[in-house]
């Protein structure tokens, strides 16, 4: 006869008692927000096919710039997109429920050991190259501001605040970096030395 090793139970009265079952049953509240974001999604879907057409009957009258500036539009809408999506799967299978998609083809290579530190990041490295593109479009469309000081809604002082405002995203972006590096050494450090 082989024994095989049983798998332990909970301690007696784990999540049987009211009040945590309705503070751990609390998560499901994210529920209609996550929702809420994948009709958003749907949104820019629509969004994105919008820009697409539009681009497609204005491509032999625009200028070579014109084009580039749709075309970052385009590029806009797919990153957001991609941050939506970050954030609805991340944010579900970390402070929801487990999605179960291991072994599935398409599951994603960083839901594996995604928690809430790799999501920040991870949204943190969004963030950046959202603004990365906001930038680049204002740098091409302001490329041409003069003695006027302003071009196509852009002033001198518009752009530096949006060159000020996207070093601080990058500072933030490495300061998130830094902290959780910090915590993750003082975590091993912390097993190691219990380890003796």
């Amino acid at each position: 006869m082989s024994m095989t090793p049983e798998t332990p139970l909970p301690p007696k009265g784990l999540g049987l008692r009211p009040i945590p079952m309705l503070i751990f049953g609390s998560r499901w509240l994210q529920l209609p927000l996550y929702v809420g974001l994948i009709v958003a999604q749907g949104i820019y879907v629509v969004l994105f096919l919008k820009e697409l057409w539009h681009l497609f009957q204005h491509s032999f009258d625009f200028s070579e710039q014109q084009i580039m500036l749709a075309v970052l539009g385009l590029i806009d809408v797919v990153m957001i997109s991609n941050l939506l999506v970050m954030v609805i799967v991340g944010g579900y299978e970390t402070f929801v429920s487990r999605l179960n998609l291991r072994g599935h083809p398409d599951e994603p290579e960083w839901l594996s050991h995604v928690n809430a530190s790799v999501l920040k990041i991870k949204l943190a490295m969004a963030i950046i190259g959202i603004s990365s593109i906001h930038l680049l479009r204002t740098f091409i469309e302001a490329g041409n501001l003069g003695a006027a000081g302003k071009v196509g809604g852009y002033t001198e002082t518009g752009v530096m605040w949006q060159t000020i405002i996207h070093t601080v995203f990058i500072l933030s972006a490495i300061g998130i970096a830094w902290v959780d590096r910090i915590s993750n050494l003082a975590t091993e450090e912390a097993k190691a030395h219990a380890g003796h």
